[in-house]
């Protein structure tokens, strides 16, 4: 039966549609950067950070804020709306994480005052920190301004390996800069600091690593060191370092860490080191400049040299970044809206565009994971890492490849180096170089085959298909181990060996998850078949497309008396006693009503196990709804669906696949209209390195790449009248939507490129040649609209009959 939303969009069948009144086509966005508020997710558990940086740059200078325990910072990312007291400005952040860990490394504190004792024994953060009123706050892109309740102003803006700060001191009082070298996020193992007067530099570097090292301890070690130097306008009056409790005034030169990764992988209270300056008398700010390096102290002077010399001027920097930024998201050109959609939606666009990180150097060098220094390869601009594989195969890397393909490539080429410099591991989640382990699944081969798909076609193809297959059928060392299971398991494939022998993931093994290990799987094995296809491979294409199909021996069709369900199940083939589809049991950050639906590649598949389409339109119904009909989308139990989250982001658009289109364009608006706004709590949990605020942009050009490895685009509809993608080489996308408004989300009619169309998706030649796309949008439903021509679905290798009763074995 159809579910009713409360007071919003969804109509009868029987309703006759209005359009809105016609309309001149109103004015493009000409400079996007004023609707860019990066405050928007700094609550709400987004976890974003506010601060000055330049699209994918490797450094980012943003405030450290405290509640009072100088051993963590107050949320992932370093920044929280409600925690209005600093500690830093450090150099290094990721956005949007639900782990704290990595990175917030060589945090700045200007102090108003003389250092008289050791830094890090304010372990309450209650004399080397200020608080600060959001009214004396100002973030934009590129650049971050605080006037901190001390009387300092810190002003902060950056290139992409460099970051220059103003800091501007009350009179009357001293003034002092702190450099907490061993005080990353989540604290290091080691760090050194130098300070040298007569060339007032302040050089050293950091240790660090420990991405959600508090889960597990394989997670508790240092996998990187961060360099930096650090270079001054102003001469110093005196210097001074600390170490734990031990204050050393005069001294020049210090190193220790906080401890290692004590107390749940957590820093330890008291213990830390780094240096001090008080600048001598003078007028006017203080000006630094700090260049980083993963490579060494003189990469990071090198690349000071190449981008921020002592010449450019504070301001000169700030307009590069703010020119920077204008370019990046000036791609995507919309026209109408209100102020707070456009600043909606071009922060998102910002907050997907800030990874993965650029890790080489100015000159082009970087160091891998194997510790050794490789230099990025010819033909490509940049090495990339910090790379979140779970999240951003969905739909980021498609987004960031679709506006500028050479940029996807480059990504893609960085991810086979790095696999092959650690043995030949795709760690399915990066911090920098480095893997993490963290989530579940193989997320490399989607998010190549996406890259590819979406025109990002410059890199070693054949060489990463190889690697990859070989990650897929042969067992290594770490997919037996058991070490960090299950959400740092240190194996590509976790279990692979009874993958292969089962075709599904037992309940029982070293992945995350058996149930959700199997979709994982499935999904990647089909991106397989696509890169295979790409490379002319049709036998390791046919072998994978079959692989990809066996979701199946995970699907339980008596899961309950009246539905079948996704379920976990053991290596002899019973299934998992005690199950309900709201069980977590199997899956990973979800529950059995919810992964049931994440087989991307075959809906049709999936929903002929289920009884068929109208039954599967039912279920999406009750998925999406309460029983009064209002929303369910998220925060309402364990059998409905969570869009905070990466497992149901792709749901809305299934409808597209089941005959009922209208749907899919009502719940995906009503979604966006829910969860996201322009306020600072406005994305609906972590945003994940730019996932989940890559899902709204989709989501409100009203496209989505449902099967991430194709790009084919499954439609909702616009929200702006008129929206222009603007393409390196030509092949632009044109978005005219007559009568688009946040509650006209209903498509009446489509042409693609002056033909009409009946198709609730578009053809990946609109990817991979551009085109015009002309919309005719409703606030009634068109129930008939597109509802005969459903998206690709991908069944080869398919097997008929009853699924999942048995396992398939041999």
């Amino acid at each position: 039966m159809s579910l009713l939303s409360t007071g919003a969009l969804l109509v009868t069948a029987t309703t006759t549609a209005h359009a809105a009144p016609a309309a001149a086509p109103p004015e493009l966005v000409d400079d996007p950067t004023p609707y860019v508020d990066p405050l928007i997710g700094t609550r709400n558990g987004g976890n974003v950070f506010p601060g000055a940086v330049v699209p994918f740059g490797m450094l980012s200078f943003s405030p450290e804020n405290t509640r009072g325990d100088a051993t963590r910072t107050a949320a992932p990312g370093g920044y929280h709306y409600d925690a209005t007291r600093i500690r830093g400005f450090s150099l290094t952040h990721m956005s949007g994480t639900g782990c704290a860990g990595g990175s917030g490394d060589i945090p700045l504190f200007p102090y108003a005052g003389a250092v008289t004792t050791s830094p890090a024994s304010d372990t309450e953060d209650a004399v080397y920190a200020s608080g600060f009123r959001h009214a004396d706050e100002n973030a934009e892109p590129g650049r971050y301004r605080v006037r901190l309740a001390s009387g300092v102003t810190a002003d902060l803006t950056a290139t992409a390996r460099t970051g220059s700060a103003r800091f501007t001191y009350p009179a009357g009082k001293p003034a002092s800069l702190l450099v907490r070298t061993a005080n990353s996020e989540v604290g290091s193992t080691g760090s050194t600091v130098r300070i040298d007067p007569a060339r007032r530099t302040i050089t050293g570097s950091v240790t660090s690593g420990n991405f959600c090292g508090y889960l597990d301890p394989e997670g508790r070690r240092s996998y990187y060191t961060l360099h930096f130097a650090a270079r001054f306008d102003r001469a110093f009056k005196a210097t001074g370092t600390w170490r734990d409790d031990r204050l050393s005034p005069g001294s020049t030169a210090v190193s220790g860490g906080t401890g290692g990764y004590a107390d749940g992988g957590r820093p330890v209270a008291g213990k830390g080191a780094g240096g001090y300056v008080e600048f001598a008398p003078g007028t006017g700010p203080v000006n630094v400049k700090v260049g980083i390096s993963y490579v060494s102290r003189t990469g990071a002077e090198a690349n000071l040299a190449a981008e921020n010399p002592p010449h450019r001027s504070f301001d000169a920097v700030r307009d590069a970044a703010r020119r920077a930024w204008r370019d990046r998201l000036s791609a995507i050109r919309v026209g109408g809206g209100t102020h707070a959609e456009r600043t909606t939606f071009y922060t998102a666009l910002y907050h997907s565009l800030l990874h993965p990180n650029v890790i080489s150097d100015a000159d082009r060098r970087y160091r891998g994971p194997d510790g050794r220094i490789h230099t990025v390869s010819r033909g490509h601009r940049a090495q990339y890492g910090t790379f979140s594989g779970w999240d951003v195969y969905r739909d980021q890397v498609q987004l960031l490849t679709l506006l500028n393909p050479r940029v996807g490539s480059d990504i893609a080429q960085s991810l086979y180096e790095l696999a092959e410099q650690n043995g030949g591991v795709w760690d399915r989640w990066l911090h920098g170089a480095s893997g993490t382990h963290v989530m579940n699944g193989d997320p490399s081969p989607i998010a190549l085959a996406g890259i590819h798909a979406f025109g990002g076609t410059d890199f070693d193809l054949r060489g990463a298909l190889a690697s990859l297959v070989r990650a897929a059928t042969a067992p290594t060392d770490k997919d037996l181990s058991p070490t960090g299971r299950p959400v740092l398991s240190v194996g590509q494939r976790p279990s692979l060996d009874q993958y292969l022998r089962h075709h599904y993931m037992p309940s029982v093994s070293n992945a995350w998850g058996g149930a959700a290990e199997t979709l994982e799987m499935s999904g990647a094995d089909f991106a397989l078949s696509r890169l295979a296809a790409e490379a002319g491979q049709k036998a390791t294409a046919t072998t994978f497309a079959r692989r990809s199909q066996w979701w199946r021996n995970n699907f339980n069709a008596a899961a309950t008396p009246t539905a079948g369900y996704i379920a976990d199940r053991t290596a002899d083939g019973s299934w998992v006693p005690g199950f309900t589809p709201a069980t977590g049991d199997g899956f990973v950050e979800g529950t059995a009503a919810q992964y049931t639906w994440m087989v991307q590649h075959n809906p049709a598949g999936l929903f002929a196990a289920m009884g068929g389409p109208g039954k599967a339109v039912d279920r999406l119904d009750a998925f999406f709804h309460h029983a009064d009909g209002s929303w369910a989308f998220t925060g309402s139990g364990g059998e409905k669906a969570e869009l905070d989250n990466e497992p149901s982001i792709n749901v809305p658009y299934l409808y597209d696949y089941a005959g009922a289109p209208y749907k899919t364009q009502q719940t995906v608006r009503a979604a966006m209209r829910a969860l996201w706004s322009a306020g600072p709590g406005g994305i609906p949990g972590n945003d994940d390195l730019g996932a989940m605020s890559s899902w709204y942009v989709f989501s409100a050009l009203g496209m989505y790449p449902q099967v991430p490895s194709r790009a084919e685009l499954v439609l909702a509809s616009p929200l702006f009248p008129r929206v222009e993608i603007e393409r390196p080489y030509g092949n632009d996308i044109s978005v005219h939507a007559k009568g688009a408004a946040a509650d006209a989300p209903y498509i009446h009619s489509l042409k693609v490129n002056g033909r009409t169309s009946d198709r609730p998706w578009l053809p990946a030649s609109l990817v991979r040649d551009g085109g015009r796309l002309d919309y005719s949008l409703s606030r009634t439903a068109d129930p008939a609209w597109g509802a005969s021509d459903a998206p690709p679905s991908f069944r080869e290798g398919e097997r008929l009959g009853t699924p999942g009763i048995t396992p398939t074995v041999g």
